[in-house]
């Protein structure tokens, strides 16, 4: 869709080498009304679904279209409380939706999804896709992930260095669809964007191949279009274990 001054934005999306199918699903939503612009900000969506091949991707599909259909319809002027509300709607159409559709039992997915309004930054976060800020030369992770080697990282049983490598790095402790009780991670006051800062939304496909500081040196080397070529095939030449989906959004284009 084309994209209203004030930001570059790039998506890609892979299946990988070792996958027959991609349950990731992504997008970028902006109104087209120039006053709606300014009052709902801009979207942005991923997730990486599981629960078995058309299961994941009926989750993570389910997932960015109730996230962009009620952050949009029921918009009332706080973006982080939209957010919050659009993912309890997707959590909940994906537990009717398996519910109905016995074959899709245990089905899931990660979401991650930002707002950017006036140069601030409203995101909500559940399972273990990223949401990165690169500014000043430096990359900084702005969600933690909801796994089980993630809480032997934050309990100090594991070195955060060691986590993209550990056996079972992809036991999600979180996710929509996943139980009754849903927790989201989300900050209690908007974060400020400068100029030149750019933001980086990937599943773990990408993380768990590519370090942190080879994000940071293709993010601030190349256009978001490019970065996002540059790191599928980084990704792809470690072997591309799993779907690679990223979005690269730059602020002051």
């Amino acid at each position: 869709m084309p994209v209203k001054p004030g930001i570059e934005v790039a998506s890609l999306s892979d299946v990988g080498c070792q996958r027959d199918n991609n349950e990731d699903s992504y997008l970028y939503w902006e109104p087209r009304d120039h006053q709606e612009l300014q009052r709902k900000g801009r979207l942005s969506v991923i997730a990486d679904g599981m629960g078995g091949h058309e299961g994941g991707q009926e989750a993570s599909r389910l997932a960015v279209e109730t996230v962009r259909e009620v952050y949009d319809q029921d918009f009332h002027d706080d973006p982080q409380s939209a957010l919050l509300q659009s993912f309890a709607a997707a959590h909940t159409r994906i537990l009717n939706y398996a519910e109905h559709h016995p074959a899709f039992h245990g089905m899931g997915t990660t979401c991650t999804a930002f707002v950017v309004r006036d140069q601030q930054l409203y995101f909500a976060h559940v399972g273990d896709s990223r949401l990165y800020l690169v500014r000043d030369a430096k990359i900084l992770r702005l969600t933690r992930d909801h796994s089980y080697v993630g809480r032997l990282v934050e309990s100090g049983l594991v070195r955060a260095e060691d986590a993209e490598r550990h056996p079972q790095r992809h036991i999600l402790t979180a996710a929509l669809g996943a139980g009754r009780e849903l927790a989201i991670d989300s900050p209690e006051q908007p974060m400020a964007l400068q100029d030149g800062d750019d933001l980086l939304l990937c599943t773990d496909g990408l993380w768990s191949v590519v370090a942190e500081n080879e994000l940071l040196t293709a993010v601030s080397k190349n256009s978001p279009a490019e970065c996002c070529a540059v790191l599928v095939s980084l990704a792809r030449k470690r072997g591309g274990p799993d779907n690679i989906t990223l979005q690269v959004l730059h602020v002051g284009s």
